[in-house]
């Protein structure tokens, strides 16, 4: 029966949680003798994966939805997500509400806190390693850079901007009310101007 259990959850290819485990037939006892045997890997507290073939192209963010944090993937994170950029940032940007408490983990993350109307706006539902995951929209992502420019830089915003209306990836009428959400209006205004004159 236990073996049985351990193929299950080693053929999901993916983390699991200590409950999912315990649902599996898998006590906690068992899975701490066969994370010692190299069977699991701990990745956290409560997380965990198959050791053999376990590849996760983003464990961080992976690390965070089994955990059950309620976040949004923002800023650099959610450029890289929409390929708005050619960076593969080694950190991770997530958004949660304002008052919520900064996950506690072991790596880099920048943590935004948002008030509720600015955290709930231009949310997309995604999927990411057959999780459930929320990303910014492009055009909330373009505005919150605009935002934040003064932490990680005009050129960013300027790029993501151009690179986002060059692919199609929002309207001026998206730019505009992610811009008036992110109170970023004044800021933006000139550069999409100048982006609707470019030939």
């Amino acid at each position: 029966m236990v073996s049985k259990a351990i193929r299950k959850l080693n053929r999901k290819g993916r983390a699991f949680t200590l409950e999912e485990a315990r649902k599996a037939g898998v006590s906690h006892q068992l899975l701490a003798d066969y994370c010692r045997k190299g069977v699991f890997i701990r990745q956290g507290c409560g997380v965990y994966a198959p050791s053999e073939n376990y590849v996760s192209e983003s464990p961080e963010i992976e690390f965070l939805q089994k955990r059950g944090t309620d976040f949004v993937l923002c800023l650099l994170s959610a450029l890289r997500f929409h390929e708005f950029t050619t960076q593969n940032p080694g950190e991770v940007w997530i958004a949660v509400r304002h008052g919520s408490r900064t996950p506690r983990v072991t790596f880099g993350l920048h943590c935004i806190h948002f008030t509720d109307e600015v955290f709930g706006y231009g949310i997309e539902e995604h999927s990411l390693n057959g999780l459930p995951l929320k990303v910014y929209s492009p055009a909330k992502t373009v505005a919150d850079c605009f935002k934040f420019r003064n932490r990680y830089g005009l050129d960013t915003a300027l790029e993501a901007l151009r690179d986002g209306w060059r692919h199609k990836r929002f309207t001026i009428d998206e730019l505009n009310e992610a811009a008036r959400i992110c109170r970023v209006n004044k800021i933006m205004t000139p550069y999409m101007e100048m982006m609707l004159n470019e030939p």
